[in-house]
Order: structure tokens, then C-alpha cells, then sequence
């Protein structure tokens, strides 16, 4: 089985790793860097991946490069790791190169941000491309030196994935049966793409923390950081409240859904739970959001993306960030538009989000344009 992997980043990292360790599994990453296309052309230093508990694991991919024609032959998976606001572009570059002499499974680790609708946009045409996606990242995946090593954090214990609506019975139980051999984790088919789409995750985690920490009334609204800190260690309380406000609204426009198309979707659970069942005994207090957060191993040492301030001492939110271009401008801004569709407040997300588009100030704005025109009529 022949899978590419879409971006060379921490999770494209990883995942290229695991897979070698695995018989039988070609893997060819097509990557946007240059520098690791070259350093990989260049030598036989394999690609490494640090265990939690101090393993080292190594190896050298089948294929490192820029060239989706070379990257996509006779792929029988694509998986794409880059983040939501790549994944336009890349697909209008990948679709030429696509086999067509057989499926391919073209699916996105996360599958958020409503990828089912984006790939189905830019895939027209191509039936034999089976659209699917992964609830959330299987492993987290940090302190990346690229294209040399990576470091490991937690696993997920089960692995969610769904396919768009289109797709067959068949597809599903082929796509379950080919990640099964990438994955040590069982994977379990969902009944609808949108138990991703709406799955709590980081378009509410990550800007929840950012308005309490620089947001109006925030520590840092007005002044730099003295130093690094992380996401959830760090986390403080009024950024765990606002987070639990977000998901309550996230839930408020599960039930609508569930309303409107007449469709079962309590897989999505609230995220306190969703992070119980999927970290276990990784978290060490799990009486509240705030507690959890700040103990749960799986998430220790993960920065929050901060900079040198180029106006003086200190440092501040880096505004390059995939919180503000992915969680935001892609995560949020669909959460808000699919809220309004269905007549759902959502006061806690849109200030959030209204907030974190003025702060930045170069965001996208709007509904991303491939979501379909009369959703949710057209679900």
C-alpha cells in the first residue's frame, strides 16, 4: 500500500515514521520546504520520532518532495496534514496527479473545518477519490526539527474517521481495513462527516485562551510576555471558562442539526469528555476544564506560538500562528456561519471570533466558499 503524506510538518512527520514501521507500507511525502526536499535527495539520514518514553524510532521515507506528480503515483492514500488554510491551494495542485486507474482515499488528519465539503468542491469530477477525514490527530506531535525529528506526546486510544455522504458502505469498510494497517489504535467508522466538522477541538480551545490572555481585560492586552509559556499548563482560568461557554454553544448547534436533518449525531460529545475518554489516566485532576487542562500530561511542554516583540522587551502572540489562521479564520468562521443557518446563538464564539479578526487584522473574513450554498437544506 502506497499512502502520501500531504505537508512534512510535525503530524506529516510523525505519521511518515510510524507508517515505515510498518511491512508492506510506501510512504512519499509531498512537502512545500525546499530545505527538506533537498536534505532528503541528498543523503541517507532517516526521519526520527522520540517516544514519551525516551525510544527512539527511525526512518527514511519512500519520497521527500515538492512535486505532487511524483508524490501522487500510484498512491492508494492521500492524507493531508497541512492546515486548513493550505488546503485549498493544495488540493487544486493535487488534483491532476491523482490516480484514476483505481480509488484513492483522499482524507485529512484532522478532518475539521468542514474538509468533506472543500474536497468534494475541489475534487469535482474525480468519483474515483473517496473523501474521508480523521476526527482529530492520533498522536500529539511536537518539537519538530524538520525533516530530521520530532517528539511524541500522547495517543488518542481510539480512532474516529467518516466519510462524505457521497461515498459507499464499501469505501468505509476499505478505508477502515487500510488504516487499521497504519494505525496500532482501532479505528472506528462515524455515521456522518459532521461528528468531525462539530467535534470540539481547536477552533474553540485555541482562541478561548488567546482572549483571556491578551483579549480586552486581559494579563497581556497591554504589555509582552516575560516569558514562553505553554497552551495548557499555563492555562489560566477565565481562558477555561470562556472555553466551557464555547463548547456549551458548539453543543447548542450539534442539537440544531440533529433537528434540521433528522440525523444522529451524539458521538459529538462535550469537551471535558471527549478529553477524559480520549487521555484517560494521562490526566491527573479532571474535576473541571481548568484542572484538566493544566494536568493532563498528553498536553505538557506545548508552547503557546509566541515571538520576540519587535517593538521592545519581551515577547507576544505570534500572528502567523495556525490559531488565528486556521481555528479562526477557518474553524471559527464556520462555526459562526453554520450557527447562523440554523438559528442558533452563539454568543461566546462570535466575540471570540469578532474579537480575534480585529486584533489580527489581515484574517480572511466570511463563510469559507466551499461550504454548499443551501446547507442545510442541500445536507
Amino acid at each position: 500500500m502506497k499512502v502520501t503524506i500531504c505537508g512534512a510538518g510535525r503530524t506529516g512527520h510523525l505519521n511518515a515514521v510510524l507508517f515505515k514501521q510498518a511491512l508492506g507500507i510506501e510512504v512519499s511525502v509531498l512537502t512545500t520546504s525546499t530545505a527538506v526536499a533537498s536534505r532528503w535527495a541528498s543523503g541517507d539520514d532517516p526521519w526520527q520520532a522520540e517516544t514519551r518514553d525516551g525510544c527512539v524510532l527511525s526512518a527514511r521515507p519512500d519520497y521527500v518532495g515538492t512535486d505532487p506528480s511524483e508524490a501522487l503515483v500510484n498512491a492508494d492514500m492521500v492524507l493531508i496534514t497541512q492546515p486548513a488554510q493550505a488546503r485549498p491551494a493544495l488540493l487544486q495542485r493535487m488534483a491532476p496527479y491523482l490516480p484514476t486507474d483505481k480509488s484513492v482515499y483522499v482524507g485529512a488528519i484532522p478532518g475539521f473545518c468542514g474538509f468533506d465539503w472543500l474536497a468534494a468542491k475541489a475534487l469535482s469530477g474525480r468519483d474515483n477519490a473517496v473523501i474521508w477525514g480523521m476526527k482529530d490527530v492520533p498522536h500529539i506531535a511536537y518539537d519538530l526539527v524538520a525533516g530530521r525529528r520530532v517528539r511524541m506526546g500522547g495517543a488518542k486510544a481510539e480512532l474516529f474517521v467518516a466519510l462524505h455522504r457521497r461515498e459507499s458502505a464499501a469505501s468505509g469498510a476499505a478505508l477502515v481495513a487500510m488504516l487499521n494497517r497504519l494505525y496500532e489504535a482501532p479505528v472506528t467508522l462515524l455515521r456522518d462527516y459532521l461528528e468531525i466538522t462539530l467535534t470540539p477541538g481547536n477552533a474553540l480551545m485555541h482562541p478561548a485562551v488567546l482572549y483571556a490572555l491578551i483579549g480586552p481585560g486581559a494579563p497581556f492586552e497591554k504589555k509582552p510576555f516575560d516569558e514562553p509559556l505553554c497552551w495548557w499548563t499555563d492555562c489560566p482560568q477565565a481562558g477555561a471558562e470562556l472555553l466551557e461557554a464555547c463548547d456549551a454553544e458548539n453543543q447548542a448547534i450539534r442539537r440544531a442539526s440533529e433537528a434540521r436533518l433528522g440525523i444522529d449525531l451524539s458521538s459529538v460529545k462535550p469537551l471535558r469528555q471527549e478529553l477524559i475518554e480520549a487521555y484517560g489516566d494521562q490526566i491527573e485532576d479532571d474535576r473541571t476544564m481548568y484542572t484538566l487542562l493544566r494536568t493532563n500530561r498528553a498536553y505538557a511542554g506545548i508552547l503557546a506560538p509566541l515571538v520576540p516583540n519587535p517593538n521592545g522587551q519581551g515577547l507576544v502572540i505570534d500572528r502567523e500562528s495556525r490559531a488565528f489562521h486556521e481555528d479562526i479564520a477557518f474553524g471559527q468562521a464556520l462555526l459562526v456561519a453554520m450557527a447562523e443557518r440554523l438559528d442558533v446563538a452563539v454568543p461566546a464564539i462570535a466575540k471570540t471570533y469578532r474579537w480575534a479578526r480585529d486584533y489580527h487584522g489581515q484574517l480572511a473574513t466570511g463563510t469559507p466558499d466551499y461550504v454548499p450554498a443551501r446547507w442545510p437544506e442541500a445536507a
